[in-house]
């Protein structure tokens, strides 16, 4: 476990969060509009104070929204990027409402290092879409035993129905010119961002080992909606169901 100020200042941590912020938004236009409902359907269950679980926590996306909203809540981010980690770390220095936390999700010990052994809120982003089902599951299952009763998780991700092809493969396509015209145009992809963060002197060493972990980028499932919802309520939650979506996304909303 690693406080959010251990990492020397030396880079230029807000503009590395810009950049991130506008590589994902390529992906996500409706990026923001996400996080403003996920912090929405927080207030409305669990309050303006909440202790949050920023699960796969990234650069602390969700976190730094969080804070900005809320500024009495609390947040342990936990994450294995090394790159991702330096950058939350750097930002959040000094900030005692935030603990970073270095474990696998696949590990099934990973719970052990946190911060705590409730929350009222575990909130995730365009993060596991890396899972397969199986191990996907059973992240739930741990989940569920780290929200308290009446507490929420949500998950913003990619969740394919395949009962819609004709509908998928419209969206797909109108997605993608609009992301090509946009890379045209000089905006960084996700693999132009880990270029750059790759030559850079503070970067270049966690992002060398990120890569060791990760490869270029980790594939597993996309499931539906409807799946994570079952899956969600078999886990332990009482009433799970999206609460926000757009053509490509979706936020799942569970309650404990």
């Amino acid at each position: 476990m690693t406080d959010a100020g251990t990492t020397a200042a030396t880079a230029d941590w807000h503009a590395w969060q810009e950049s991130w912020d506008r590589q994902q938004e390529w992906y996500l236009p409706d990026r923001e509009d996400r996080f403003r409902i996920m912090l929405d359907m927080v207030e409305a269950l669990v309050g303006t104070a909440p202790r949050v679980l920023d699960l796969a926590c990234g650069t602390g996306s969700i976190t730094a929204r969080l804070l900005d909203r809320f500024p009495d809540a609390t947040s342990t981010g936990v994450d294995l990027d090394p790159a991702l980690l330096a950058i939350a770390e750097g930002t959040f220095a000094g900030d005692d409402r935030v603990r970073l936390v270095t474990a696998d999700l696949k590990d099934p010990g990973w719970p052990a290092e946190l911060t705590y052994d409730a929350y009222d809120a575990v909130l995730t982003a365009t993060a596991l879409h890396w899972l397969h089902r199986e191990p996907l599951a059973d992240l739930y299952g741990q989940v569920a035993g780290l929200v308290r009763d009446g507490g929420v998780f949500m998950n913003a991700d990619h969740m394919i129905d395949e009962t819609t092809p004709r509908i998928n493969a419209a969206e797909r396509a109108q997605r993608h010119a609009r992301m090509d015209q946009a890379k045209r145009d000089g905006i960084l992809d996700w693999s132009g961002w880990w270029q750059l963060a790759a030559k850079d002197p503070v970067l270049a060493e966690p992002t060398a080992r990120r890569h060791e972990i990760y490869g270029e980028h980790a594939e597993g499932d996309a499931p539906s909606a409807r799946w994570h919802a079952r899956v969600l309520r078999e886990k332990g939650f009482g009433e799970a169901r999206p609460v926000w979506c757009s053509p490509s996304d979706t936020l799942l909303l569970a309650v404990k």
